[in-house]
Formats: structure tokens, sequence, C-alpha cells
């Protein structure tokens, strides 16, 4: 029974890791689509003050190109992070269902020894009764 203990505190790990690898990527995503929403709040204010809104005016403000370059660098990682998000809930679910069945497995084995053991005990009781039943006919 040792081994099965090791094993499920083994999965138990594996869960936990994959479930803060899921969260810290959905931490990240988050942490760009807030750096993308004040990259766009800084470009809408640089084009309002320059009077050009056009990125293919030769006067287009330089920082303005500049963040929208790295506003949409930062939107292709977010993208690529979701499909690693995907993939993380994926293996997170895998992990988990690997930990039930090894759970199940664990209860099954430990009701199947309560039931020998509760067997045991019945054997014994029914032969200690059996043995008073034949000592009170001997009297």
């Amino acid at each position: 029974m040792k081994s099965r203990e090791t094993l499920i505190r083994l999965k138990k790990f594996q869960v936990d890791e994959r479930r803060r690898k899921a969260a810290q990527i959905e931490g990240m995503i988050a942490e760009f689509d807030r750096m993308c929403a004040d990259l766009e709040r800084e470009i809408h204010t640089e084009q309002d003050r320059a009077g050009i809104h056009d990125p293919a005016h030769f006067a287009y403000p330089t920082y303005a190109k500049a963040a929208n370059s790295r506003r949409e660098n930062l939107k292709r990682s977010a993208d690529d992070l979701k499909r690693q998000l995907e993939d993380a809930k994926a293996a997170l679910g895998e992990a988990f269902e690997e930990l039930k069945k090894i759970e199940l497995l664990d209860e099954r084995d430990q009701a199947r020894e309560r039931a020998a053991e509760s067997a045991t005990e019945q054997a014994e009781l029914d032969s200690l009764g059996i043995m008073r039943v034949r000592d009170a006919a001997r009297l």
C-alpha cells in the first residue's frame, strides 16, 4: 500500500503543478491584455495630439508607430499563450483523471481490506458463539 500512497502523492503534485502552470499562463495573458489596452490609449493620445490618425501618412507620429508595433507583438504573444493555455488545461485534465483513477483503485482496495477484516472478525465471533453453545449443551 505504501507504493500506492506514494503514487497518489506524486499524482497530486503533478495536478498541482499543472494547475499552477495554467494559472501562470492565464496571468501572463491578462498582463499582456492590460499592456495592449495601455498602448492603445497611448496611441490614441499621440494621434489626437498630432492630429493625424492615418498610419500611412508621412507625418504620423513615430511613437504611435512604435507603440502600435509593440501592441501587435503583444497580441501575437497573447494568442500564442492562449494556445499554450489550452494545452496546459488539457494536460491538467489528464493528470486529474489519472489521479482519480488511482484514488478509486485505492478506495476499492481499502474497502476490500475492510471487508476481509470484517469477515475475519465475524468468523472469530461465530466460533466463540459455537463454543458457548457447545459448552452450554454439555452442562
